[in-house]
Protein backbone atom coordinates (compact mmCIF):
# COMPACT_ATOMS: atom_id res chain seq x y z
CA UNK A 1 0.00 0.00 0.00
CA UNK A 2 1.31 3.27 -0.75
CA UNK A 3 2.07 5.77 1.67
CA UNK A 4 0.88 9.42 1.56
CA UNK A 5 1.72 12.09 4.07
CA UNK A 6 -0.27 14.97 5.08
CA UNK A 7 0.05 18.56 3.57
CA UNK A 8 3.34 20.75 3.99
CA UNK A 9 2.54 23.67 6.22
CA UNK A 10 3.84 25.93 3.40
CA UNK A 11 0.51 26.17 1.08
CA UNK A 12 1.36 22.51 -0.71
CA UNK A 13 -2.00 21.49 -2.95
CA UNK A 14 -2.85 18.06 -1.63
CA UNK A 15 -1.06 15.21 0.08
CA UNK A 16 2.82 14.45 -0.68
CA UNK A 17 2.45 11.55 -2.52
CA UNK A 18 5.72 9.08 -2.34
CA UNK A 19 5.35 7.61 -5.97
CA UNK A 20 3.93 10.78 -7.94
CA UNK A 21 4.48 14.12 -7.94
CA UNK A 22 1.89 16.92 -6.38
CA UNK A 23 -0.69 17.66 -8.38
CA UNK A 24 0.08 21.37 -8.75
CA UNK A 25 3.13 20.40 -10.42
CA UNK A 26 3.87 22.70 -13.27
CA UNK A 27 6.60 23.42 -15.84
CA UNK A 28 9.39 26.60 -15.54
CA UNK A 29 11.30 28.54 -17.90
CA UNK A 30 13.97 26.19 -20.18
CA UNK A 31 17.57 26.88 -20.09
CA UNK A 32 19.12 27.25 -23.48
CA UNK A 33 22.99 27.29 -24.35
CA UNK A 34 22.73 29.40 -27.42
CA UNK A 35 26.10 30.30 -30.18
CA UNK A 36 24.56 33.75 -30.74
CA UNK A 37 23.11 35.33 -27.73
CA UNK A 38 21.93 38.82 -28.97
CA UNK A 39 20.39 37.30 -32.07
CA UNK A 40 18.64 34.42 -29.85
CA UNK A 41 17.98 37.05 -27.34
CA UNK A 42 16.38 39.50 -30.60
CA UNK A 43 14.84 35.99 -31.95
CA UNK A 44 12.47 35.51 -28.88
CA UNK A 45 11.97 39.11 -28.41
CA UNK A 46 10.28 39.60 -31.61
CA UNK A 47 8.99 36.23 -32.50
CA UNK A 48 7.50 35.18 -29.30
CA UNK A 49 6.78 38.63 -27.34
CA UNK A 50 9.27 38.03 -24.68
CA UNK A 51 11.21 40.90 -22.92
CA UNK A 52 14.89 40.73 -21.33
CA UNK A 53 14.26 40.48 -17.57
CA UNK A 54 17.53 40.08 -16.48
CA UNK A 55 21.09 39.23 -17.41
CA UNK A 56 24.33 37.61 -15.18
CA UNK A 57 28.06 37.54 -16.38
CA UNK A 58 29.51 34.24 -15.71
CA UNK A 59 33.13 34.17 -16.74
CA UNK A 60 33.01 33.91 -20.20
CA UNK A 61 29.20 33.06 -20.00
CA UNK A 62 26.50 35.25 -20.05
CA UNK A 63 22.91 34.03 -18.63
CA UNK A 64 20.28 35.77 -19.88
CA UNK A 65 16.47 35.79 -18.98
CA UNK A 66 13.14 36.34 -21.09
CA UNK A 67 9.36 36.41 -20.39
CA UNK A 68 6.87 38.19 -20.69
CA UNK A 69 5.16 40.09 -17.83
CA UNK A 70 7.27 39.15 -14.77
CA UNK A 71 7.38 35.28 -16.05
CA UNK A 72 10.38 33.89 -16.91
CA UNK A 73 10.36 31.29 -19.61
CA UNK A 74 13.90 31.47 -21.14
CA UNK A 75 17.01 31.40 -20.25
CA UNK A 76 19.67 31.86 -22.77
CA UNK A 77 23.73 31.08 -22.11
CA UNK A 78 25.98 32.31 -24.14
CA UNK A 79 28.19 29.22 -24.34
CA UNK A 80 31.16 30.01 -26.68
CA UNK A 81 32.72 27.13 -28.93
CA UNK A 82 30.35 24.42 -28.12
CA UNK A 83 28.71 22.64 -31.51
CA UNK A 84 25.88 23.16 -32.64
CA UNK A 85 22.30 21.29 -32.02
CA UNK A 86 22.89 17.53 -33.53
CA UNK A 87 18.63 16.56 -34.26
CA UNK A 88 19.78 12.99 -33.97
CA UNK A 89 20.96 13.13 -30.15
CA UNK A 90 18.92 12.84 -27.34
CA UNK A 91 17.75 16.40 -25.95
CA UNK A 92 15.18 18.93 -27.10
CA UNK A 93 12.63 18.16 -29.11
CA UNK A 94 10.35 20.91 -28.32
CA UNK A 95 10.05 23.64 -25.63
CA UNK A 96 5.72 24.38 -25.64
CA UNK A 97 5.26 27.33 -24.94
CA UNK A 98 1.10 27.77 -23.33
CA UNK A 99 -1.64 30.50 -24.43
CA UNK A 100 -4.49 30.80 -22.33
CA UNK A 101 -6.85 32.01 -25.45
CA UNK A 102 -7.03 31.41 -29.34
CA UNK A 103 -6.63 34.98 -29.79
CA UNK A 104 -3.28 35.16 -27.73
CA UNK A 105 -2.04 31.48 -29.59
CA UNK A 106 -2.75 33.34 -33.37
CA UNK A 107 -0.94 36.71 -32.54
CA UNK A 108 1.94 35.19 -31.51
CA UNK A 109 1.87 32.75 -33.95
CA UNK A 110 1.74 35.62 -36.42
CA UNK A 111 4.83 37.25 -35.03
CA UNK A 112 6.81 33.83 -35.07
CA UNK A 113 5.79 33.19 -38.82
CA UNK A 114 6.76 37.38 -39.80
CA UNK A 115 9.99 36.95 -38.59
CA UNK A 116 12.61 35.67 -41.04
CA UNK A 117 14.48 33.34 -38.64
CA UNK A 118 11.69 31.23 -38.16
CA UNK A 119 11.19 27.92 -39.93
CA UNK A 120 7.76 27.06 -39.81
CA UNK A 121 7.33 22.84 -38.99
CA UNK A 122 3.56 22.90 -38.88
CA UNK A 123 0.63 22.94 -36.94
CA UNK A 124 -1.89 20.43 -35.48
CA UNK A 125 -5.00 19.61 -33.79
CA UNK A 126 -4.17 17.46 -30.84
CA UNK A 127 -7.96 16.84 -29.60
CA UNK A 128 -7.10 18.39 -26.42
CA UNK A 129 -5.09 21.14 -27.91
CA UNK A 130 -4.41 23.16 -30.75
CA UNK A 131 -0.39 23.44 -31.67
CA UNK A 132 1.40 24.92 -34.06
CA UNK A 133 5.61 24.34 -34.55
CA UNK A 134 9.06 26.21 -35.35
CA UNK A 135 12.50 25.80 -35.51
CA UNK A 136 14.27 28.91 -33.53
CA UNK A 137 17.42 29.49 -35.51
CA UNK A 138 20.26 27.81 -34.01
CA UNK A 139 17.70 24.56 -34.18
CA UNK A 140 16.26 24.18 -31.37
CA UNK A 141 11.96 23.21 -31.40
CA UNK A 142 9.39 25.42 -30.29
CA UNK A 143 5.34 24.63 -29.73
CA UNK A 144 2.94 27.40 -29.49
CA UNK A 145 -0.30 26.00 -28.34
CA UNK A 146 -3.50 26.89 -26.45
CA UNK A 147 -5.90 24.17 -24.65
CA UNK A 148 -9.40 22.90 -24.91
CA UNK A 149 -11.14 22.83 -22.04
CA UNK A 150 -10.46 19.39 -19.82
CA UNK A 151 -14.16 18.63 -20.16
CA UNK A 152 -13.42 18.65 -23.67
CA UNK A 153 -10.80 15.75 -23.02
CA UNK A 154 -11.63 12.10 -23.59
CA UNK A 155 -10.68 8.68 -23.22
CA UNK A 156 -9.37 5.93 -25.49
CA UNK A 157 -8.67 2.45 -24.74
CA UNK A 158 -8.58 3.33 -20.89
CA UNK A 159 -5.62 6.50 -21.61
CA UNK A 160 -6.12 10.16 -22.67
CA UNK A 161 -7.43 10.94 -26.36
CA UNK A 162 -4.69 12.32 -27.82
CA UNK A 163 -4.42 12.78 -31.98
CA UNK A 164 -2.61 14.64 -34.63
CA UNK A 165 -4.78 16.11 -37.03
CA UNK A 166 -5.05 18.56 -39.54
CA UNK A 167 -5.10 22.22 -38.62
CA UNK A 168 -5.36 24.78 -41.00
CA UNK A 169 -2.90 28.19 -40.14
CA UNK A 170 -4.22 30.45 -42.00
CA UNK A 171 -7.89 29.94 -41.30
CA UNK A 172 -7.04 29.49 -37.56
CA UNK A 173 -5.23 33.04 -37.98
CA UNK A 174 -8.10 34.64 -40.37
CA UNK A 175 -10.46 33.38 -37.54
CA UNK A 176 -8.72 34.35 -34.46
CA UNK A 177 -5.98 36.97 -35.03
CA UNK A 178 -6.44 39.88 -33.04
CA UNK A 179 -4.54 43.34 -33.57
CA UNK A 180 -5.17 44.56 -30.36
CA UNK A 181 -3.71 41.46 -28.99
CA UNK A 182 -0.60 41.21 -31.36
CA UNK A 183 0.25 44.78 -29.79
CA UNK A 184 0.28 44.19 -26.73
CA UNK A 185 2.44 41.58 -26.92
CA UNK A 186 4.73 40.63 -24.05
CA UNK A 187 1.53 42.02 -22.08
CA UNK A 188 -0.06 39.12 -22.48
CA UNK A 189 0.56 35.84 -20.48
CA UNK A 190 2.17 32.82 -21.94
CA UNK A 191 3.89 30.02 -19.73
CA UNK A 192 6.17 26.98 -20.56
CA UNK A 193 3.20 24.60 -20.87
CA UNK A 194 5.15 20.90 -21.39
CA UNK A 195 8.76 19.76 -22.41
CA UNK A 196 8.87 17.51 -25.35
CA UNK A 197 12.33 15.66 -25.48
CA UNK A 198 14.08 13.37 -27.49
CA UNK A 199 15.52 10.10 -25.96
CA UNK A 200 17.69 6.95 -27.15
CA UNK A 201 14.97 4.85 -25.88
CA UNK A 202 11.68 4.80 -24.25
CA UNK A 203 11.62 2.38 -21.75
CA UNK A 204 14.73 3.88 -20.17
CA UNK A 205 12.90 7.50 -20.09
CA UNK A 206 9.96 5.53 -18.43
CA UNK A 207 12.07 4.12 -15.53
CA UNK A 208 13.27 7.73 -14.93
CA UNK A 209 10.79 10.46 -15.68
CA UNK A 210 7.87 8.23 -14.59
CA UNK A 211 8.89 5.51 -12.04
CA UNK A 212 11.97 7.84 -10.53
CA UNK A 213 10.75 11.61 -10.91
CA UNK A 214 6.98 10.84 -10.33
CA UNK A 215 5.47 11.94 -13.33
CA UNK A 216 2.28 9.69 -14.29
CA UNK A 217 2.13 8.10 -17.89
CA UNK A 218 -1.05 10.03 -19.83
CA UNK A 219 -0.35 8.40 -23.32
CA UNK A 220 1.54 5.19 -23.79
CA UNK A 221 0.21 4.29 -27.23
CA UNK A 222 0.88 6.65 -29.38
CA UNK A 223 4.32 4.73 -32.24
CA UNK A 224 7.26 5.80 -30.52
CA UNK A 225 6.51 8.28 -27.86
CA UNK A 226 5.67 8.87 -24.49
CA UNK A 227 3.37 11.24 -22.58
CA UNK A 228 3.24 11.93 -18.62
CA UNK A 229 1.97 14.71 -16.71
CA UNK A 230 1.41 15.63 -13.09
CA UNK A 231 -2.76 16.53 -11.78
CA UNK A 232 -4.75 14.58 -14.96
CA UNK A 233 -2.89 17.17 -17.59
CA UNK A 234 -2.58 15.66 -20.86
CA UNK A 235 1.08 15.93 -20.53
CA UNK A 236 4.13 18.25 -19.18
CA UNK A 237 7.04 15.98 -20.37
CA UNK A 238 7.08 13.97 -23.74
CA UNK A 239 9.85 11.57 -25.08
CA UNK A 240 10.16 10.41 -28.48
CA UNK A 241 12.80 8.42 -30.07
CA UNK A 242 11.26 9.35 -33.50
CA UNK A 243 14.82 10.80 -34.53
CA UNK A 244 16.96 9.56 -31.75
CA UNK A 245 16.56 5.55 -31.20
CA UNK A 246 19.58 4.12 -29.59
CA UNK A 247 20.95 7.16 -28.61
CA UNK A 248 23.30 7.31 -25.93
CA UNK A 249 24.52 10.06 -23.36
CA UNK A 250 24.92 13.79 -24.96
CA UNK A 251 27.66 15.11 -26.16
CA UNK A 252 28.66 19.16 -25.00
CA UNK A 253 26.92 21.04 -27.24
CA UNK A 254 24.48 24.10 -28.02
CA UNK A 255 20.36 23.38 -27.29
CA UNK A 256 18.72 22.01 -24.08
CA UNK A 257 20.58 23.11 -20.88
CA UNK A 258 17.73 22.21 -18.33
CA UNK A 259 14.86 21.04 -17.78
CA UNK A 260 12.90 23.12 -14.99
CA UNK A 261 9.73 21.87 -12.98
CA UNK A 262 8.04 23.60 -10.12
CA UNK A 263 6.19 21.44 -6.92
CA UNK A 264 4.79 23.44 -4.39
CA UNK A 265 6.21 22.22 -1.05
CA UNK A 266 9.93 21.20 0.27
CA UNK A 267 7.44 17.85 1.28
CA UNK A 268 7.32 17.41 -2.22
CA UNK A 269 11.55 17.66 -3.12
CA UNK A 270 12.27 15.45 0.08
CA UNK A 271 9.87 12.70 -1.64
CA UNK A 272 11.57 13.31 -4.51
CA UNK A 273 14.58 12.53 -3.40
CA UNK A 274 13.27 9.42 -1.25
CA UNK A 275 12.88 8.07 -5.42
CA UNK A 276 16.38 9.09 -6.85
CA UNK A 277 17.61 7.46 -3.50
CA UNK A 278 15.44 4.35 -4.31
CA UNK A 279 16.51 4.40 -7.60
CA UNK A 280 20.61 5.00 -6.99
CA UNK A 281 20.12 8.26 -8.98
CA UNK A 282 22.70 11.16 -7.75
CA UNK A 283 21.17 14.39 -7.34
CA UNK A 284 22.23 17.54 -5.82
CA UNK A 285 19.59 19.10 -2.84
CA UNK A 286 20.17 23.23 -2.90
CA UNK A 287 17.22 23.37 -0.73
CA UNK A 288 14.78 24.75 -2.56
CA UNK A 289 15.59 23.00 -5.50
CA UNK A 290 17.03 19.48 -5.96
CA UNK A 291 19.27 19.34 -9.32
CA UNK A 292 19.91 15.04 -11.31
CA UNK A 293 19.91 14.25 -14.63
CA UNK A 294 18.25 12.18 -16.94
CA UNK A 295 19.98 9.17 -18.48
CA UNK A 296 21.31 11.02 -21.81
CA UNK A 297 22.67 13.43 -19.56
CA UNK A 298 20.01 16.43 -19.78
CA UNK A 299 19.64 18.29 -16.59
CA UNK A 300 16.77 18.27 -14.79
CA UNK A 301 15.94 20.75 -11.91
CA UNK A 302 12.79 20.46 -9.40
CA UNK A 303 12.07 23.41 -7.32
CA UNK A 304 9.70 25.02 -5.21
CA UNK A 305 7.00 27.35 -6.88
CA UNK A 306 7.16 31.04 -7.46
CA UNK A 307 10.34 31.00 -9.66
CA UNK A 308 12.07 34.24 -9.71
CA UNK A 309 14.38 35.20 -12.36
CA UNK A 310 16.99 35.97 -9.49
CA UNK A 311 16.84 32.37 -8.87
CA UNK A 312 17.30 30.83 -12.64
CA UNK A 313 20.84 33.07 -12.55
CA UNK A 314 21.83 31.80 -9.70
CA UNK A 315 21.63 28.06 -11.02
Amino acid sequence: MQNTRAKSTDGAAGAVNDRHLNPATSMDAVTLRVGDLENMSSYYENALAMVALEERSRGSEVHRVLGRGATPLVRLIHTPGLPGVDPREAGLFHTAFLFEDQASLAATVYRAAQDSRSRFVGSSDHHVSEAFYFTDPEGNGIELYRDRPRDQWEQKNGELRMETLYLDPNAFLRTHLDQQVLEAGPDRAGIVGHVHLQVGDLAVAKDFYIDTLGFEATVTGYPGALFAAAGGYHHHVAMNTWNSSGAGPRAARLGLGDVSVTVPGREDLDALIARLRSKGVDFQDHGHRVATTDPWGTQVSVGLSGTHTEDLLNR
